[in-house]
């Protein structure tokens, strides 16, 4: 059986490959590598604390007689206004059918239709092809995940790690110049002790960055920890600057991350101004409505909210049965009904909030980042799929695909990988418990902030650059924080939060036109030469 034990410090050696995150990315890879190979997963937290679990609306896939795999193709590119690579967004559509087949074997209970899987529609797809778990799949994806890989005898899972760095090759007893990755340096978060995990293969599937926001449907945990530490170790990151936000997340002042699925668009459901009634997204895409890729949706409520003084807008699917409703939406009805919402009834109060990070780690169809011993899969990846905006449920999709696929290429280049050399330990000899926790919080709290003024929905270059000289005062104060203190979880997320948002701010300056997620009054024409904004460290 896995160990789930929170104290146990993982023997160094005792592991092939090393994994840092379980969610669904982690975990296919996981499963895949446990064939053949020992695997250690680590997590920050709970092992259910990543966005997986959080995913309401499904995955995309081609399974309907009328679909085709062009359809799919298309469809991802118009939403990612023509930003991805083709050869990847073809790469992960083609094995989108196997995925799903291999998630039934597991145990995930679909939804079924007359004997087959139920399909669903959501904003810019063409055809119904997202396959669901009623409006909670992404948490029954985790749960068959956590046991299948809790009954695998090769597959250790520990919780409550938060990942500070990459081991590399300048962590070696004799330094070298090179740049292979050997494993990671992980706190305890239990015992305070910093640990050395070593394998021959590291997978970073740590998840996004969208707690870098002050409003975000992500969870806690989301602090661009992969990307962070990829890019300190040395590897590209492209296209930072595509953050999406989710057009509808319930606003309430008391529940402030709740995802109203984009599913209720797709079975019907209206945008209204909240005093005037009126269905407002005829005025900004006449033909697709509320049916448009989420930049679209997310921009038009945002308009709406700034131009009418707004606090919110109404995302109603009253005219529906009710029925109807409670059956797709089981889990918002409840959630809402608790709130005092019935939403068979009455509209629901929504706006937009960040909701996933499109660009991050560069890989290639093999997962494979720029450094040797290191590949990475899942949102902290720029892979090439998602382009300027994510198409509504490819996030999981994607999820697998790569974690199969590096997993796929550890396996085959096995025997060409060379065993990890002796690492030093982590040393915390010159800092000392902190007396200024308030530091943490202050910075923190201040990040999101002026991200989301500056660096949200709609950007200028002057808010960019008002951005990037408050994030040169708290880089300063940060590293001197860092120095000189013992390391503790919310210490490591703020470090990674501040060089997320850096990466995000860099990205928008060098992006001089208006495409996809990133929308620019200073430029706001689509230009005509297509490129990404890779950043090199």
């Amino acid at each position: 059986m896995a160990d789930h034990s929170d104290t146990q410090d993982a023997p160094t050696s005792a592991y092939d490959v090393i994994i840092i995150g379980s969610g669904a990315a982690g975990l296919t890879a996981a499963l895949e590598l446990a064939t053949r190979l020992r695997v250690l997963v680590l997590a920050k937290g709970s092992l259910t604390g990543g966005s997986t679990a959080w995913a309401q609306g499904g995955i995309a896939a081609v399974l309907d007689a009328g679909d085709t795999f062009e359809n799919h193709v298309r469809d991802t590119m118009v939403a990612g206004a023509g930003l991805n690579d083709r050869e990847a967004v073809e790469f992960v559509i083609e094995r989108a059918p196997e995925s799903i087949d291999r998630l039934v074997e597991l145990g995930v209970p679909f939804n079924k239709d007359s004997g087959d899987l139920h399909l669903t529609r959501e904003g810019g797809h063409s055809h119904r092809r997202i396959v669901h778990v009623d409006d909670a799949t992404g948490w029954a994806v985790q749960e068959a995940l956590l046991r299948a890989a809790d009954a695998n005898p090769n597959i250790t899972m520990l919780g409550g790690r938060t990942a500070i760095d990459l081991i590399t090759d300048r962590h070696r007893d004799q330094y070298s110049g090179a740049g292979h990755v050997w494993g990671v340096y992980a706190l305890n978060e239990e015992t305070g002790q910093v640990e050395r995990h070593v394998a021959r293969a590291t997978i970073l599937a740590a998840g996004g960055a969208g707690r870098v926001y002050q409003f975000s449907t992500a969870p806690r945990g989301a602090t661009g920890d992969g990307i962070a530490m990829a890019w300190r170790a040395g590897a590209r990151v492209s296209n930072m600057e595509m953050m999406q936000f989710h057009p509808t997340c319930l606003y309430n002042l008391e529940v402030k991350n709740f995802l109203i699925t984009e599913a209720v668009r797709g079975e019907g459901g209206h945008l209204k101004h909240p005093e005037t009634g009126h269905r407002f997204m005829t005025d900004y895409d006449a033909e697709r409505m509320e049916l448009a890729p989420r930049d679209v949706v997310a921009r038009a409520i945002d308009d709406q909210i700034k131009r009418f003084g707004l606090d919110y807008v109404h995302l109603d699917i009253s005219h529906q049965p009710p029925e109807f409703v409670r059956e797709h939406f089981p889990t918002i009805h409840e959630k809402l009904m608790g709130l005092g919402i019935d939403m068979t009834k009455d509209p629901i109060p929504v706006v937009p909030a960040q909701h996933y990070t499109c660009g991050g780690i560069v890989v290639d169809l093999h997962a494979r980042t720029d450094l040797p011993g290191l590949w990475a899969a899942g949102e902290c990846t720029e892979s090439g799929l998602h382009g300027a905006n994510r198409l509504a449920s490819n996030s999981l999709l994607e999820c697998f695909v790569f974690g199969e696929a590096a997993a796929s290429d550890i396996l085959t280049m096995w025997d060409q990988l060379p065993d990890p050399p002796s690492i030093l330990p982590w040393d915390e000899s010159r800092v000392s418990d902190s007396d200024e926790q308030v530091v943490i919080k202050q910075n923190w709290t201040e990040i999101r902030r002026f991200m989301w003024n500056y660096v949200g929905i709609v950007r200028t270059t002057k808010r960019l650059e008002r951005a990037a000289n408050r994030i040169a005062l708290l880089r300063q104060e940060v590293e001197e924080y860092y120095g000189s203190f013992v390391v503790t979880t919310d210490l490591i997320e703020l470090r990674n939060l501040l060089q997320s948002a850096e990466l995000i701010v860099r990205s928008a300056l060098e992006r001089k036109e208006s495409r996809g997620l990133h929308y620019t009054l200073d430029y706001p024409e689509t230009g005509e030469v297509v490129r990404d904004t890779v950043l090199v460290p």
